[in-house]
């Protein structure tokens, strides 16, 4: 494929994203990790990307004295009249900084034209955090009350609201806040359809270093103390983006998205491809496992091709599937079907598990096991007394799900006739 086709595709394949995210509301957080980042231009201009296709955005940064909050572990730290008026200093810096990179126009900017309006102001109200285990935290605070009417009158104006990590108390003093803190805040007053936090790593990554695409809320509860224990900058933002992002879910934000802040386009990846890049924490069940329909039967061929192409499957023609779409149930995350497997019924005793494929960036989350739960019981309904699975890469994997080893002699005659002596597939069982 040309590149000018790859652009044409990419652009019809977005149409759908861009559709579902015009006229939302997100709340973006920037930390101080990524607004020392070299990257920091390019989040500019995807964001702004983001407001011309009609997103309203209310956005919050931090400053570097807010990396004091990562190295004391996401505690609070101590303001001194000192460090407050140094963070003022920094936070009027930073906040001109940002309000001058969005009023880029030149010719040759990716913002030319966008003529984008920013408001700052006392939109945020705050009071002292008091004394903390004997401790006087002085000029740190917590959110009292966001003010959610003023905000929304300027998004309503096709206005960006920055907000740094300071409130106003009504004494008329200023206190240093938590960014995660005034994100999650602002994005529950506002019911932001979206909260978006940049990190420094790539998302929430397992043990094995692989980024995590998607994570329940049970799921992050788990990886947050693991991310908080490590001695790692990178670690250690991601488990307060993770905090933070678990408040807002638990608050009623339905989609949280933590994204590098390093990695050029992070953005515009996570919100407008299906492989997306970071993680997405989500507040809602959505796996959702069903029996597959006709018109699945495209989104099972991608699926399938790769696993077809090492010859871990029997290569399947799209007629051959929709007449077997029936034996195949599915796994949905957001409309996106990233699973399936089937179920062939052999005869009155015996039924086949076949074609279990998992989208590379959702393996090993369970989903293969859901699938074959599913199946077998399936076929206990049908009366089946007994599995089969052939397999030439996977026998580990049923032997771990209650399959043992069997030989051609143990297949019922219907599906001898048809084994492959080529493939030299493992045959395993499983009674019911």
């Amino acid at each position: 494929m040309k590149d000018g086709d790859q652009t044409i595709e990419l652009f019809r394949s977005a149409a759908a994203y861009i559709n579902a995210h015009r006229g939302r509301t997100f709340v973006i957080l920037l930390h101080g990790e990524a607004l020392a980042s070299p990257n920091l231009p390019n989040i500019v201009f995807d964001l702004s990307l983001l407001h011309s296709l009609g997103v309203r955005m209310a956005l919050v940064h931090g400053t570097e004295e807010s990396e004091a909050e990562i190295a004391a572990g996401g505690s609070l730290p101590v303001t001194d009249a000192a460090a407050m008026a140094h963070i003022r200093q920094q936070a009027g810096g930073i906040g001109i900084e940002l309000e001058a990179m969005f009023s880029q126009g030149t010719s040759k900017s990716p913002m030319h034209g966008a003529d984008i309006g920013v408001r700052r102001g006392n939109f945020v109200s705050a009071r002292p955090a008091g004394v903390v285990d004997g401790l006087d935290l002085q000029y740190t605070g917590k959110v009292r009350k966001i003010s959610d009417e003023a905000i929304g009158r300027e998004l309503a104006q096709d206005k960006i609201v920055l907000l740094p990590s300071l409130g106003y108390s009504i004494t008329g003093e200023v206190f240093n806040l938590q960014p995660g803190e005034v994100a999650t805040e602002t994005a529950r007053a506002l019911g932001a359809d979206k909260l978006i936090l940049f990190v420094p790593g790539d998302g929430v990554s397992g043990e094995d270093g692989a980024v995590i695409p998607t994570l329940s809320m049970a799921e992050g509860e788990r990886y947050l103390g693991r991310l908080l224990a490590r001695d790692d900058v990178e670690s250690r933002c991601a488990g307060l983006a993770l905090q933070a992002a678990l408040r807002a879910s638990r608050a009623g934000i339905h989609r949280c998205h933590l994204i590098s802040c390093r990695q050029n386009g992070a953005l515009l990846q996570e919100l407008f491809t299906r492989e997306g890049s970071g993680s997405l924490l989500s507040r809602d069940d959505a796996h959702l496992l069903r029996q597959a329909e006709l018109s699945d039967v495209p989104g099972i061929l991608q699926l399938i091709a790769p696993l077809e192409e090492e010859g871990s499957l029997v290569r399947r023609s799209r007629e051959l599937l929709e007449n077997e779409i029936g034996n195949f149930n599915i796994v949905e995350w957001e409309d996106t079907l990233i699973a399936c497997a089937a179920l062939y019924p052999v005869n009155s005793r015996f039924g086949e598990i076949a074609c279990i494929a998992i989208d590379s960036r959702h393996r090993n989350r369970g989903f293969g096991e859901r699938l074959l739960a599913s199946l077998e019981e399936q076929a206990r309904d049908a009366g089946m007394k007994v599995l089969l699975a052939l397999t030439t890469s996977a026998d580990h994997w049923f032997r771990r799900h209650g399959f043992e080893e069997s030989g051609l002699e143990d297949l019922p005659a219907e599906r001898r006739e048809f084994y492959n002596l080529q493939r030299n597939s493992k045959i395993l069982s499983k009674e019911l």
